[in-house]
């Protein structure tokens, strides 16, 4: 039986979402789906220059990894 393996830049599906895995515990304690990406304001850019754009991140642990789908990798 085949068992997919998570992986960061894996594309996957959820319970309904679908996303790239952007971040795995290095204990393997949780992983997060990233499900939206947008820009941010120029006001919260100044505040902020860090990242120039939001995410949305979705945690799944271990338990759920049997239901993520696989789709692609980057």
């Amino acid at each position: 039986m085949y068992t997919y393996v998570p992986k960061v830049h894996d594309y996957v599906k959820w319970k309904g979402m679908e996303g790239w895995i952007y971040w795995i515990d290095t204990e393997k304690r949780y992983l997060t789906i990233e499900i939206m990406v947008r820009e941010k304001s120029d006001e919260s850019y100044k505040d902020c220059t860090l990242h120039r754009n939001e995410r949305c991140l979705v945690c799944c642990y271990p338990e759920n990894w049997k239901e993520l789908e696989y789709v692609k990798s980057r």
